[in-house]
């Protein structure tokens, strides 16, 4: 699949994944694609863990509340630090967002299916707390969001998007 067409068929998968494990070679991929992403002042606020253990999948899913994507064979961790770039500024959010989009037209372009899963975690209950104690990562990170990965049970179209023409122009809003 060329990258437009992994573009255009990228959707929030929110049901069930078939148990088909995903090879580590694919997982590597799809974290390639996330840490090749641009990173503000070069800082490279972003680091990830992938989980294909069954038990620590169960640990993790079992604090989600919730549950999202329990069913996933694989899930990629998004960790983020709070790094200043220059002028008391930090792009961990700009960072993260681009790994993570990076990873999900991967994961597309893979043949599997997956969800952006972010506020989920980080509400007031702060769940990916829970699963970065789970996963032992250090106190200067922060688990700001979880990507279920697998073999969709069932294949489900994306929502419908909006005409290019109601929101993209040239040389001006509206025309």
């Amino acid at each position: 699949m060329d990258t437009f067409e992994a573009i255009s068929r990228r959707h929030s998968y929110r049901g069930k994944y078939r148990p088909d494990p995903v090879p580590r070679d694919d997982l590597r991929k799809i974290m390639e694609a996330g840490l090749a992403a641009p990173s503000g002042c070069n800082k490279q606020t972003t680091s990830l863990i992938a989980v294909d253990d069954p038990d620590i999948l169960r640990q993790l899913f079992g604090v989600i509340d919730p549950p999202i994507g329990e069913t996933a064979p694989a899930m990629i961790c998004v960790l983020s630090r709070d790094i200043i770039a220059y002028r008391n500024r930090c792009f961990a959010v700009q960072d993260y967002s681009a790994a993570i989009e990076n990873m999900l037209i991967a994961v597309t372009a893979l043949g599997y299916q997956s969800c952006w899963v972010e506020g989920h975690i980080t509400d007031e209950d702060r769940i990916g707390d829970q699963m970065a104690k789970i996963l032992g990562v250090p106190e200067e990170y922060h688990l700001i969001c979880f990507l279920p990965v697998g073999v969709p049970e069932t294949e489900a179209g994306g929502p419908r998007k909006r005409a290019f023409e109601e929101r993209a122009w040239f040389n001006g809003f509206g025309k």
